[in-house]
């Protein structure tokens, strides 16, 4: 059984979110924000748990779990530049 892997790409107004098996993607969504949700924050960072909660239903709404997955990646974000 391979690596499972969760990706995730925060935007602007949107979230999206892919799983994969090694490189085999097994499904990907998109979660919108809406500009009504989004103006109740000051800041992005503002956003983690609104935008961890969405992640997480859509996850579990596919039949995953987070201890499922063996990696997780994200690009963006207010992190320093992490080696592969």
């Amino acid at each position: 059984m391979g690596k499972k892997i969760l990706v995730i790409n925060p935007g602007s107004t949107s979230t999206k979110i892919a799983v994969y098996e090694d490189e085999n993607r097994l499904f990907d969504a998109s979660i919108g924000h809406s500009l009504e949700v989004t103006s109740r924050y000051q800041h992005i960072l503002e956003q983690v748990d609104m935008r961890y909660g969405l992640i997480k239903k859509t996850v579990n709404g596919e039949g995953y779990k987070f201890s499922d997955f063996d990696i997780v990646m994200s690009r963006g974000g207010p992190f320093a530049r992490v080696e592969s």
